[in-house]
């Protein structure tokens, strides 16, 4: 039976799950370079504990910033902590948006800046559940040869795709 029908199961369930992978850039790879950072401007939070509860924490400064009337730009993420080799509750990152050098923002949101730096930079055009892993493993898969691992902090900043059909473009800086 199942010899006979396995044509009907390679459409029904493998194709679709393909098909999707690929979709939200499963099969893309991180582009690594050596470049000259711009100048940041942001509004964040502080965040101590699991990376895996950033996204939760970014809808509230998402939130925070709209109620001050306050445009947010591309979201950004520094991360102070390896979580490779970090406890989940010692982890420490700052989550925010990028905002316009004249915003006022009020507390609990801080501002900062992040002057023009030398970095390795890792892009890679995939849904945000796809893209961290595969720009990381990038950045590693670039410095092993050259016998250097990744080095923190980490900034990773996240265009949007333009239209529903479009993934976004994961950025992500180390120090170089």
């Amino acid at each position: 039976m199942i010899k006979k029908n396995w044509l009907a199961f390679v459409f029904a369930f493998v194709l679709p799950i393909l098909l999707t992978f690929w979709w939200w850039g499963g099969f893309n790879h991180a582009n690594v370079q050596e470049v000259q950072s711009e100048p940041l401007h942001y509004a964040y939070t502080e965040y101590y504990g699991d990376y895996g509860n950033l996204s939760d924490v970014q809808q509230k400064v998402f939130a925070a910033l709209r109620a001050q009337k306050v445009e947010p730009g591309k979201s950004i993420t520094i991360l102070y902590a390896d979580p490779r080799t970090t406890k989940k509750h010692d982890q420490h990152a700052r989550i925010g948006y990028l905002v316009a050098p004249t915003a006022q923002v009020k507390e609990p949101i801080k501002t900062d800046d992040l002057p023009a730096r030398q970095v390795l930079r890792a892009e890679v055009q995939a849904s945000m559940l796809l893209a961290p892993g595969m720009a990381y493993q990038g950045l590693h898969d670039y410095l092993k040869p050259k016998g250097k691992d990744i080095q923190m902090p980490s900034v990773e900043i996240y265009t949007a795709g333009s239209t529903i059909n479009q993934m976004g473009v994961l950025t992500v800086d180390t120090p170089n």
